[in-house]
């Protein structure tokens, strides 16, 4: 199943697809209230509106456009990240791969924007990067998840787009979440793919792209990152709870430096693309 959500004049609109059909959440008896993704991952809730949406065929939407989806990440739900996960982005910031566990931030949900929405670079940096990213959201509440339990909190998957201000990072890697944490510097979504659209271990060959101007400046499989996914949700829940609908971006396999002008695309094969253009 897929879901996304867009802004209305007074709130938003969530649409889902089963089966390739897309529905409004609003003609569908129970669920026509929710404004949050968060309040339809549990696995129950999922299951249920699954079934719900089958039986809908009949009410295709042909004007779904994911190209200005709103971000999947409601108010108040939290972004972590993974950093130098990919050896690839090592080599962009001349930095060793962490050896004890990939490096992390936590980031405002204010600097979040939705799909196709400009990038705004900030007078404080001279060098900003823009990183494609799988991300994985959290379905249920959890904490001290084992390794090989992984997939049974995470109710889906999204791509994401996660800029950094490189050159305060470069002056000093306690920056991070600073770095990280101007307007319009992120981007989750278009829309949320359930675990069930991916066989284990299918999510270990997706490709990641970052791509600037219709050129892919990095490319690597999910397989290539040193921490994989089940590490990563082992690392992020150990010893703290995390909430349904929280985002762990799973690290980048290459950044591409952004200017003015400049379009940029995070592909995650199979999940989805945000595009943007930099301003």
């Amino acid at each position: 199943m897929r879901l996304a959500r867009f802004t209305t004049g007074d709130g938003y609109r969530i649409v889902a697809s089963h089966g390739g059909v897309w529905v409004p959440l609003s003609g569908i008896a129970e669920y026509e209230a929710p404004t949050r993704l968060t309040d339809l991952v549990g696995e129950d809730r999922r299951t249920e509106l699954a079934a719900r949406i089958g039986s809908l065929a009949a009410a295709d939407l042909t004007d779904v456009r994911l190209d200005n989806a709103a971000a999947i990440v409601g108010d108040g739900d939290d972004v972590w990240g993974a950093g130098l996960n990919y050896r690839g982005h090592c080599d962009d910031l001349e930095a060793e791969q962490p050896a004890s566990g990939p490096g992390s931030y936590l980031r405002p949900s204010s600097c979040l924007i939705g799909n196709g929405q400009d990038i705004e670079l900030p007078s404080q940096s001279k060098r900003v990067t823009a990183e494609a990213e799988l991300g994985l959201v959290i379905g249920t509440e959890c904490k001290n998840v084992r390794r090989d339990a992984w997939r049974s909190v995470v109710a889906g998957v999204t791509a994401v787009l996660d800029m950094t201000a490189e050159d305060v990072v470069r002056e000093n890697p306690r920056y991070i979440p600073w770095a990280k944490g101007f307007d319009t510097f992120c981007s989750v979504g278009p829309q949320l793919v359930t675990m069930d659209e991916f066989e284990e271990p299918g999510l270990e060959s997706v490709r990641v792209s970052t791509v600037r101007n219709g050129e892919t400046i990095a490319s690597a499989r999910v397989s290539d990152m040193r921490y994989d996914l089940g590490y990563l949700i082992e690392y992020f829940t150990a010893g703290r709870t995390l909430a349904p609908g929280t985002v762990i971006c799973t690290g980048t396999p290459g950044a591409a430096v952004i200017s003015p002008g400049d379009s940029i695309r995070a592909v995650v094969e199979g999940v989805g693309t945000l595009a943007h253009m930099v301003r």
